[in-house]
């Protein structure tokens, strides 16, 4: 298989500081990932005024701030998005953000010329934004936590309208028969990448159906990868093995620090862990042929096993169950022909574990 494309996802674990920010770019290039994503967003209009919070923000978050005075305190202006880009491109590593509003999704791809965009799973029928980020051109990583096979397929219609039909308007029918097109097919095929998720935070292991990310590379025919908010670090890498083209996962470098993801992230340690451990996986999968491995070969005569001799045999005797057996090493006749020696008379004086045959 080719090489899982890692997403550090720094999110808003950076607290609105611009050096905390930078930090976290750090962390995701020394930890080896291909990309660190961040979210970009206008609390105005992300979020209503009255909005409550997410149960397990309000479990990690000051209990008398709502969700609009929360997101107000982590978003990044255009300046700090410019400055982690050159940043993130000085040190070697993509620079990756979720548009939450089609302000932010024009700004990521016209003055920042992201190479791609993230759609995040709230957002999977937010057909408007779904439409803008396809009309950019650019390639679409579509998380798709708490959605139905049927809500996947509409989002996928509306990019593939956005992709193939810039100049028409927007209707459901135009939609459906632009997902079943032949352009649309292709395009998709070519640009847009779907995100097996579970938007809990930490997601529970037993809600987490790995199974389901097959089903979705079924369904649609599209690469797939895998967006995870479990805890520690076994099942992105699991997901690897089990076909992942993309593995992101929350980062922070303090879990103590105050926000809403840090205590479901990792730590900058638990990154690098994870990113080893999926490179070792790819290198482990191989092929799906079955050979003999070259570092095993050398292996093979010594822990495999030979026809010897049970005990002295003179010459003339007849070889049975009592005298004949089976022992290391597997440089003489193997084991195989063992019934065709039974019965056979010996050519020769044999000790006691003397080779058959030879």
């Amino acid at each position: 298989m080719g090489k899982t494309f890692i997403i550090a996802e720094a999110g808003v674990n950076h607290n609105g500081s611009l050096e905390l920010a930078k930090q976290l770019v750090d962390a995701a290039a020394e930890a080896g990932a291909d990309a660190v994503k961040f979210q970009t967003f206008k609390a105005e209009k992300l979020v209503s005024r009255t909005a409550e919070k997410a149960e397990y923000q309000k479990q990690t978050t000051r209990a008398e701030e709502n969700q609009f005075d929360l997101l107000k305190k982590l978003e990044l202006d255009e300046n700090a998005h410019k400055s982690l880009f050159n940043y993130a491109g000085q040190r070697g590593i993509e620079f990756i953000s979720t548009p939450f509003d089609e302000d932010s999704l024009n700004f990521l791809s016209e003055k920042l010329n992201l190479r791609r965009l993230k759609i995040s799973s709230g957002d999977i029928t937010n057909c408007p934004l779904l439409l803008a980020a396809a009309r950019t051109g650019k390639s679409i990583l579509l998380s798709a936590g708490m959605a139905t096979l049927a809500e996947i397929e509409t989002a996928l219609g509306v990019l593939a309208f956005g992709y193939t039909r810039r100049d028409e308007e927007p209707t459901i029918q135009g939609f459906q028969n632009a997902y079943w097109s032949e352009a649309g097919i292709t395009v998709l095929g070519e640009k847009v990448t779907i995100l097996h998720c579970t938007t809990e935070y930490p997601a529970p292991f037993s809600d987490v159906n790995m199974m389901a990310m097959e089903t979705l590379q079924l369904a649609f025919g599209l690469p797939v990868g895998f967006s995870d908010h479990t805890e520690g670090i076994a099942i992105p890498i699991a997901a690897v093995a089990r076909g992942a083209k993309v593995v992101e996962k929350h980062f922070t470098l303090d879990k103590t620090l105050p926000g809403p993801d840090h205590k479901a992230s990792l730590n900058p340690d638990e990154l690098k862990a994870m990113v080893t451990g999926i490179r070792q996986v790819e290198v482990a999968l191989g092929s799906s042929v079955k050979r003999p491995a070259v570092s095993e070969i050398k292996n093979r005569p010594i822990v495999r096993k030979s026809l010897v001799a049970a005990c002295a045999i003179k010459k003339g005797e007849l070889f049975t169950s009592h005298n004949l057996t089976v022992k290391r090493p597997g440089d003489g006749i193997s084991p195989l022909y063992y019934w065709e020696w039974i019965g056979k008379r010996a050519e020769c004086d044999y000790e006691q574990d003397g080779k058959v045959g030879l």
